[in-house]
């Protein structure tokens, strides 16, 4: 269990967390949603160790991070900065990590190696960033912590890269019900593997749920009237958003597909679809909902 506890966290004036909390269960695909500089790198690495709070508390497993080495067994943080191995060979590189993990396994590495091939002898200064990337993951997973981090780790993997290192990720977490915790502008790629989103913005947390709740709570319903409702006209209904486009009416409805369904039959439109929504659009009107402009969140 991961736990945050009105942690503030400042640069000089620059405030990036203010009485912040947040908690993530174990074996949790956490999703960490913001723009650059919303926090997300300081929040993993407070979370890592590297930073430590300038007030407030944070937790893992009930036991403080910073200068506690015996937590920080648990953890590994995959950084967005891809250069600080550059010097080294991939061999060298999986020594690095075996001196500070003792759970490293090198069948592990072996194993993973063998799915993206990458040159063990070849310093990775030479490689490219996505080769950079996997270096990292492979290295990340082998370590056999409890806890990974991952600050942008898709950023500069092609698509065939991104989907390799996405099945490491989870195979980890199935094989060793290892909490994951990914931070990404990217709603997509959140979606593909994660199980809880959060949204942070200005050292707040906006947005914080389940996936599987979310899709099941927010519907778009496609109708056909001959003239266009309003909201009160639906007063059992939660309305995010009523609108035209392409001649028909989109309404966006929060609670029950059923429900929803029913109410707007009882209407009598001439037509009347269910319509599924991708996570983009889910975020894009409970933000709207919240009067936040998503542009300036994402």
């Amino acid at each position: 269990m991961i736990k945050f506890e009105n942690v503030t966290k400042k640069y000089e004036d620059f405030t990036v967390l203010e009485n912040f909390n947040l908690e993530i269960p174990t074996g949790c695909a956490y999703g960490l949603l913001g723009t650059n500089g919303a926090g997300k790198s300081t929040l993993l690495r407070i979370l890592s160790g590297v930073y430590k709070p300038d007030s407030g508390k944070v937790t893992i497993d009930g036991e403080d991070i910073y200068d506690n080495a015996k937590t920080k067994q648990k953890i590994l943080l995959i950084s967005d900065e891809t250069s600080q191995f550059n010097g080294m060979t991939l061999l060298q590189m999986k020594k690095f990590y075996k001196t500070f993990y003792a759970k490293f396994s090198d069948e592990k590495f072996n194993q993973l190696n063998n799915i993206v091939n990458l040159p063990v002898n070849k310093k990775l200064g030479g490689f490219s960033k996505g080769m950079k990337r996997q270096a990292a993951v492979i290295c990340g997973i082998a370590a056999g912590t409890d806890y990974l981090f991952l600050d942008e780790a898709f950023d500069g993997l092609d698509p065939s890269m991104r989907s390799e290192v996405k099945k490491m990720i989870i195979d980890a977490m199935c094989d060793n019900d290892m909490t994951v915790v990914t931070s990404s502008h990217n709603l997509h790629e959140i979606e593909e593997y994660c199980d809880t989103v959060g949204l942070l913005h200005h050292g707040s947390m906006l947005f914080n749920k389940d996936l599987g709740e979310l899709k099941g709570n927010i519907h778009k319903v496609q109708c056909k009237f001959e003239k266009l409702p309003e909201k009160e006209d639906f007063p059992e209904l939660d309305i995010l958003l009523i609108e035209e486009k392409n001649g028909f009416t989109n309404i966006i409805a929060k609670g029950g597909a059923d429900e929803t369904l029913e109410k707007i039959k009882e209407k009598s439109p001439n037509v009347c679809d269910l319509i599924p929504l991708s996570l983009k659009e889910i975020f894009i009107y409970e933000m709207e909902a919240l009067n936040y402009d998503r542009t300036k969140l994402m």
